[in-house]
């Protein structure tokens, strides 16, 4: 990752003003600073134990977005038993208690301690794509544990435009922006994304999307586990409008103690029709195709919660399609 380039940071507009917080998202952050700070301070293995338990609680006691985990359960893995369904619901539920807490912890860790925590695979072609000096596109998905996937990759000596979406409570998006700067992530807001994302790849640079949430408007249809989902096409337009090459990566997380990773990557890549709509659709289908493997082999890694199929097609783009 040596011959990463910088990243353009010239002539960014930066992030917008920050809206003033209300009393409603002081207490909000009181209690999530509280419960952070006390989480930091004991062993890592009973912080994680902890992260567990509140998921769990979460999703099985309090019922928060139950029936949406089990019907994308179901959607997905419809030749399942019921019981197995819930086993994994309720995994995924501990699954994402667990990381939360791991996230909050390891971005205290510098760049050594991060790579400690990580086992790289495939990397080679990644490195190579770097070296070119094209440009990279890295799309990764709500699997496993995605921030240390980014933290993971700008830990090997490159800097990585991150695009994100604000949090609705400033003081806490400003908490959580904090520590992804401190992994080493140059955040880019959506706003301002598609201008500096083509500068960043044009320079050489490596630009990082999650690429799996429902998109409303814009996106294009393809199947997730047999089932149309309306998905971004910017990694794919980024890609073809800029020569840029695109990746797709995931930060598996490994059994055992401490909290480690298994992060893959595997290039993404299309036979060019001359169609760019063309080209896009069937370099989106790749990528997709991708996660939903990675998915498969662990399904408690995989973010449930996100209503992944709330926009369906409509009959006349069902029947093109």
């Amino acid at each position: 990752m040596s011959a990463a380039r910088p990243s353009a940071s010239s002539g960014n507009p930066g992030p917008p003003a920050r809206r003033r917080p209300r009393l409603r998202h002081w207490v909000e952050y009181f209690a999530y600073r509280t419960l952070v700070g006390i989480l930091r301070a004991v062993p890592e293995a009973l912080a994680l134990r902890a992260g567990e338990v509140v998921g769990w609680l979460a999703g099985v006691v309090f019922r928060i977005r139950w029936a949406t985990v089990m019907e994308h359960l179901r959607l997905a893995f419809p030749d399942r038993e019921p019981a197995w369904h819930r086993s994994i619901a309720r995994a995924s539920y501990r699954h994402l208690g667990r990381e939360s807490v791991a996230t909050f912890r390891l971005s205290r860790l510098d760049v050594a301690g991060i790579r400690e925590r990580m086992e790289m695979v495939g990397f080679e072609a990644f490195d190579e794509a770097v070296a070119e000096g094209t440009g990279v596109v890295m799309l990764t998905g709500h699997f496993g544990n995605w921030e240390m996937a980014a933290a993971s990759v700008v830990a090997r000596g490159g800097p990585m435009d991150v695009i994100v979406q604000r949090q609705r409570n400033p003081l806490f998006d400003a908490d959580i922006t904090e520590n992804r700067e401190r992994l080493g992530m140059v955040l880019v807001e959506r706003r301002v994304a598609l201008k500096r994302c083509l500068r960043t790849l044009r320079n050489g640079g490596i630009v990082g999307i999650a690429g799996d949430q429902n998109i409303r408007r814009g996106g294009v249809f393809v199947d997730f586990f047999g089932r149309p989902a309306a998905t971004a096409k910017g990694a794919a337009l980024f890609a073809l409008r800029t020569g840029a090459t695109l990746f797709a990566g995931t930060a598996k997380r490994l059994p055992g103690f401490p909290q480690r990773y298994r992060v893959g990557v595997r290039r993404i890549e299309i036979e060019p029709t001359g169609d760019l709509e063309e080209d896009v659709l069937r370099l989106t289908k790749a990528h997709t195709a991708y996660l939903e493997g990675q998915v498969r082999e662990a399904p408690e890694q995989y973010f449930w919660h996100h209503r992944r199929w709330k926009t369906q097609p409509t009959e006349e783009v069902e029947a093109a399609r």
